[in-house]
């Protein structure tokens, strides 16, 4: 049996992940991961509040551990927070932490180096998968996600984007050469609506602002 944990950005990616993980055999999800700027109380890159997290981890049944990041965060504190996090989760009986990475060869690496020798082994359930078949898949209406852009990169997506459903018109309209998923950093979401969740969460889009090179929407309790 793998105990896992799973790293929770609040996304789709993330969602979809776990929902393969529950219904793996001999996987025992035992808890989701965030890492949260402690600053502005939001999640780190996605800015989701951390209400709307919670309320993501009471939805699926899970146990939540926020794992508590500076602003700015030096390399050393990060690194210092995800060693005793890594520990503490080895001594529980934790044997595996798993990831929502796509394709990117370098972020899986740096992924499998930090955790050599720790006890925790790397899982990656959507590895190597057509990210344009993924993107029908999760925006399928009986099956998919719902889910919101709260983060885009202006230099990749229209600013325009921050705060819209993810869905086939979206993806329809994404320029040329952007990845469906977003994997390249062209954008970042927020789920409400996914496979394991007990019921959807009702979500208001708030102000979008520009903020350190990129557009951000907020998303508020509904």
């Amino acid at each position: 049996m793998k105990r896992v944990y799973l790293s929770w950005s609040s996304g789709k990616d993330s969602a979809w992940a776990l929902g393969l993980l529950l219904a793996a055999p001999a996987v025992e999800v035992v808890g989701l991961v965030t890492t949260v700027n402690r600053t502005h109380g939001r999640v780190a890159m996605h800015a989701v509040r951390e209400e709307l997290l919670q309320r993501q981890a009471e939805a699926v049944g899970l146990p939540l551990v926020v794992l508590d990041l500076p602003w700015p965060c030096p390399d050393g504190v990060y690194e210092e927070v995800m060693r005793e996090f890594v520990l503490g989760a080895v001594a529980a009986g934790v044997t595996h932490m798993a990831f929502g990475d796509l394709f990117l060869e370098d972020i899986r690496a740096y992924r499998e180096e930090r955790l050599a020798g720790t006890g925790l082994q790397a899982l990656f359930p959507l590895w190597g998968a057509d990210t344009q078949a993924l993107a029908t898949a999760m925006t399928a209406p009986d099956t998919g996600l719902e889910c919101y852009l709260t983060c885009v990169d202006p230099k990749q997506v229209p600013g325009s984007f921050a705060g819209r459903r993810y869905d086939r018109a979206l993806l329809a309209e994404l320029p040329e050469g952007v990845d469906p998923c977003g994997e390249n950093g062209e954008f970042h979401t927020f789920v409400t609506r996914a496979p394991g969740f007990a019921s959807p969460l009702a979500v208001v889009v708030g102000a979008v602002v520009e903020r350190d090179g990129f557009t951000y929407a907020d998303l508020l309790p509904g």
